[in-house]
């Protein structure tokens, strides 16, 4: 059985990319993913998370296998006690975005 779990909403950012804040029960951080200047190769991060100047982890842009296809961002945060991988779900329409995690 997969559980699914919002554990951030995020809002665009005014500098390009996303803004919010991520809530489990041992992290509560006002994140942002920032785009990826960088990119040096197709597999290398589309954005960087940070919190507040510390590089924390990365975000990939994926497409789900759906019909239609949905874009969404594949997320990795490297927290030493408790890291988070999900996919940060895009409302084009309204601006925003949610994080999902996925417990199995």
């Amino acid at each position: 059985m997969i559980r699914r779990r919002i554990i951030g909403r995020f809002k665009r950012s005014k500098q390009g990319g996303w803004e919010g804040e991520i809530q489990t029960l041992t992290v509560q951080r006002h994140i942002r993913l920032v785009p990826n200047d960088d990119r040096v190769s197709d597999n290398a991060p589309s954005f960087r998370v940070m919190l507040g100047w510390q590089h924390v982890g990365d975000a990939w842009d994926r497409q789900s296998r759906s019909d239609p296809p949905r874009d969404y961002l594949r997320v990795r945060i490297d927290d030493p006690l408790c890291p988070i991988s999900g996919a940060l779900f895009i409302d084009e329409e309204a601006g925003t975005a949610r994080l999902m995690w996925e417990q199995r």
